[in-house]
């Protein structure tokens, strides 16, 4: 049997502190000039020469997930900020790598005077291609480096900058106001004032039956299900509307959502909505598929390993 290559990535990390237009523009000359598969956005939980960032890593991958995910080849992995801590580069390539063939690896040119001090430097160099991205008042100084692609953006923003200034220009409208509010300072809800949020507006909106699943320790797509009753078919779509419009005014934004006058179903990354008909909820019985998953969950916890 013939083995099948691995598919040509390259890797783009950062804290992504937050997105903004200058990322894009990479993202966007990346897949053009590159001759990959997938272009992995990783943002970090924290990066090694950081102790802080100033939105939290959900926030900052939600970001990546609303500005990335519908560009082809594009694909935003939350690998580093799962593990909860610091990751050294050298560590994500070496996992991406199972998967991928990471040939590339993108930094700015920022980067170039602290790039021999990286973890496994050495490492790295033998094994990607680095791909510089020219930022104004940073030389391109490339001794050292094996093998070298560089894109001439010379974007004149940056997170930092963003940060400091609090000037919202280079910020995409999508994600324009949850930045404004992480800049004012403004408190951000934990998932369960926002899912408490989201069961306040359904319920003064007269849906009924509504039930909330923590699926926190399971293994599945959200961290919280919502699943509420429609009254009839014109008020599933009612009720859909409103909460679209109520939490973009929070800062809240769907990632996707599948919207018919029998079943809504909405992401918001970590917490699922789902509003149905009576006739649908009791013919799927999602409940009890979720019931029995974190069931399932806590028996496994249970068992003891020795």
């Amino acid at each position: 049997m013939v083995k099948k290559p691995k598919p040509v990535a390259a890797m783009f990390g950062g804290s992504f502190d937050p997105p903004h237009l200058g990322h894009q523009i990479i993202v966007q000359e990346v897949i053009e000039h590159l001759d990959i598969e997938t272009l992995l956005v990783v943002p970090t939980y924290l990066s090694p020469f950081k102790v802080s960032s100033l939105a939290p890593a959900s926030l900052r991958l939600k970001w990546c997930h609303i500005l990335f995910d519908n560009i082809p080849k594009v694909h935003v992995d939350d690998y580093e900020i799962r593990k909860g801590k610091s990751t050294y580069t050298s560590d994500s390539v070496k996992h991406f790598n199972i998967a991928y063939h990471v040939k590339y690896l993108i930094i700015g040119s920022d980067n170039l005077v602290s790039l021999k001090k990286w973890h496994h430097f050495k490492w790295l160099n033998e094994t990607i291609t680095w791909v510089i991205v020219t930022r104004e008042k940073f030389p391109l100084v490339l001794d050292g480096l094996k093998d070298t692609k560089v894109l001439y953006i010379d974007a004149s923003i940056s997170s930092s900058h963003i940060r400091q200034t609090k000037d919202l220009h280079y910020v995409d409208k999508k994600i324009k106001t949850s930045v404004q509010q992480v800049l004012e300072g403004k408190t951000l809800m934990t998932i369960d004032q926002r899912v408490e949020n989201i069961v306040n507006i359904l319920d003064e909106k007269k849906a009924e039956e509504i039930e909330v699943f923590n699926l926190e320790d399971a293994d599945y797509i959200a961290k919280r299900v919502v699943i509420a009753n429609s009254l009839n078919n014109k008020h599933t779509l009612a009720l859909f509307d409103q909460l679209k419009v109520a939490l973009k005014a929070q800062g809240d934004t769907f990632l996707s959502s599948d919207a018919s006058d029998e079943w809504v179903v909405a992401d918001l990354g970590d917490i699922l909505i789902h509003i149905m008909i009576p006739e649908y909820r009791q013919r799927y019985s999602l409940e009890q598929f979720l019931s029995e998953l974190i069931e399932n969950q806590k028996k496994n916890a249970d068992i003891d390993p020795a």
